[in-house]
């Protein structure tokens, strides 16, 4: 098990998700206390870093020191990475 923290900027981008995408993206950063065994994970290529497919969102994080940090949650679209 490993340590989850989410960074100010995604928590406020969370915050303004409708409820039900809200829960799933909850659900699927729970899921990520189980690093390195998780699903719907790829590591980025362009960029440092991981993102996590939830649904029609998309989760980005880093794995540091034994912890999972949260930095940024994004609606996937032509833009997203």
């Amino acid at each position: 098990m490993v340590r989850i923290e989410i960074l100010k900027k995604a928590h406020r981008q969370l915050g303004k998700l409708p409820a039900a995408e809200s829960d799933a993206i909850d659900d699927a950063i729970d899921a990520l206390a189980s690093w390195p065994n998780c699903r719907n994970v790829k590591k980025l290529t362009d960029r440092a870093g991981y993102r996590l497919r939830a649904g029609a969102y998309r989760v980005f994080f880093q794995v540091e020191d034994g912890k999972v940090v949260i930095t940024e949650v994004k609606k996937r679209n032509e833009r997203t990475y």
